[in-house]
């Protein structure tokens, strides 16, 4: 089944995203690679694709996992919860219509 993992920036979170997003892209890579990932980004905190210093407010992964408790496991493990970027994250199991 499908699952949304939303995280939520603590302010100020650009140095931290930076510090650690090589990890935090090696997973979404292994993800991507095992044919799991639907789509991966994140949520500039300013209405342009380059924020620049305004850094991002959020993410949004929506990917394939056996359980919710399995898509919760994996989102507990990311590289930036740990460098302390997200102060928030949520899984929700999601149902894709279109396209």
């Amino acid at each position: 089944m499908l699952y949304s993992i939303y995280a939520f920036d603590v302010e100020n979170s650009l140095p931290l995203r930076l510090k650690a997003r090589p990890a935090h892209i090696e997973r979404l890579t292994a993800l991507n690679e095992a044919g799991k990932l639907v789509l991966a980004g994140p949520n500039p905190a300013v209405d342009s694709l380059e924020p620049g210093d305004a850094g991002f407010s959020g993410s949004l992964i929506v990917a394939e996992f056996e359980s919710l408790e399995q898509a919760q496991e994996w989102a507990n493990a990311d590289p930036y919860l740990e460098a302390g970027v997200y102060e928030k994250v949520i899984v929700k199991p999601f149902k894709k219509v279109l396209p």
